[in-house]
């Protein structure tokens, strides 16, 4: 795991706090990591489901 650098206002946090920071960080690279599977046949443009509701020409579907 690469030790990402600490700010100066980062410097003066709690243990727990810069702990968490370390942790939501490795969060983070791993959803980097895990890369999607291109679809193949699938809609043009982003993906409908990004925010969590379907989406499709700026009306959102919740299910």
């Amino acid at each position: 795991m690469r030790k990402a650098t600490m700010t100066e206002p980062e410097k003066d946090l709690p243990e727990a706090a810069k702990r968490a920071l370390a942790e939501a960080e490795e969060r983070r690279r791993k959803a980097r990591e895990q890369a999607q599977p291109k679809e193949i046949g699938g809609r043009k443009g982003p993906e409908p489901v990004r925010y969590g509701d379907w989406e499709k020409n700026g009306i959102a579907v919740d299910f």
